[in-house]
């Protein structure tokens, strides 16, 4: 693998630059979709929470590449994405046809679980204003040429929206390597999203169309497995997420398959419950594992965001020049204590990351 070397901040005006979707999502607290009388309102989308994370909780400057529909739902997902301080030059805004015949805004119904009970989504995103990208509409050699951009960041979630926006993705990936920038991208496999539309096998396509032009491949068991292919004996068994060897032997074959990936980061998660789970990260580079100390039994809030945060984390060591070993410290911190509140997107500082990747308790701090 070769050794990671982001462009010079001075030479950019972007750290990082997402292009995925961003939906509303409304969540019942503590109750259910179905009985609920009363919703909040957060944004989030894969893509997009990695390129928040950044910037709330480390301090970067980020873009998310994206489009809504001009009516009262869009101006409120650009109110809330003003509030995670991602800058929306880049967004697309489409014409409101009044009913969304043509063009509509995600949203995505969200609730997060409890003991047995396990978290829940259920999505409403068909014909979306940001599925309806094609190619040659977004002038990427401006993002990533004119104004510089250090990253870019894509995933599969993306990618599944609609037959255009892998092709986008591919695009977008393609301009970003001419010019210098590192691709990640997140597998983020979604069963839901893909079952209309050609299901695993499809998934797999897309997504082994799209690997060759990534730097850095994030993901779970699941991901690698589902959207990739990489079957390996005991990954996706029963506790087998914490076991770090089957993780070896499935990045390895993977990294065989795409030799082009300088970095493999995944997350470990043991559902012992919704409410508490094992949490741990490895990261892949240079031909050696570097992991994250598991936290068993980790308390939950709210699952949805855990990855996204997980990857903004290790994203931001990265770039620092901090090392994989900080780099996946950092990242499983920071996923673990965004689950510790509502929404998909991190509410925590980089003090408080700091502060539990040195082994920092809950006790309060006053």
């Amino acid at each position: 693998m070769a050794e990671l070397k982001p462009k010079e901040r001075a030479a950019c005006r972007w750290d990082l630059v997402s292009l995925g979707e961003v939906m509303l999502r409304l969540d019942p607290g503590a109750g259910r979709i179905h009985t609920t009388r009363r919703f909040q309102v957060w944004e989030g989308g894969g893509e997009y929470n990695v390129a928040r994370g950044l910037k709330r909780c480390f301090g970067l400057e980020t873009a998310i590449v994206t489009a809504l529909v001009d009516n009262a739902v869009g101006r409120l997902v650009q109110d809330l994405i003003f509030q995670g301080g991602v800058d929306q030059s880049h967004l697309r805004w489409v014409k409101d046809d009044g009913v969304g015949r043509t063009a509509r805004n995600g949203l995505n119904f969200t609730e997060r679980g409890y003991g047995v009970r396990a978290a829940a989504g259920c999505s409403d995103r068909g014909h979306t204003a940001v599925s309806q990208l094609k190619p040659g509409e977004i002038d990427w050699d401006l993002v990533f040429g004119k104004e510089g951009a250090r990253w870019f960041h894509t995933g599969g979630i993306f990618a599944a929206l609609s037959e255009t926006t892998p092709l986008v993705a591919k695009e977008a990936m393609e301009s970003a390597r001419r010019h210098g920038t590192l691709v990640s991208f997140d597998l983020n496999y979604r069963p839901s999203l893909w079952k209309s539309i050609g299901g695993q096998k499809r998934a797999r396509e897309v997504n082994r169309q799209l690997a060759p032009l990534v730097d850095v491949m994030l993901g779970n068991e699941e991901d690698f497995t589902a959207a990739l292919g990489f079957d390996v004996e005991g990954v996706g068994e029963e506790l087998s997420a914490l076991d770090p060897e089957s993780f070896r032997r499935m990045i390895e074959e993977a990294v065989r398959t795409f030799p082009n990936f300088r970095v493999v980061a995944t997350t470990l998660r043991n559902a012992r419950t919704a409410t508490v789970n094992d949490w741990g990260a490895v990261c892949y580079h240079g031909g050696q594992v570097y992991r994250a100390p598991n936290r068993e039994g980790l308390e939950i809030l709210d699952r949805v965001g855990g990855g996204d945060s997980f990857a903004s984390g290790l994203i931001f060591g990265l770039l620092a020049g901090k090392g994989p070993q900080w780099a996946v410290e950092c990242g499983a911190a920071h996923g673990a204590l965004a689950m510790t509140t509502p929404g998909d997107t991190t509410m925590v500082t980089m003090a408080e990351v700091e502060r539990v990747m040195k082994g920092g308790g809950a006790r309060v701090a006053r």
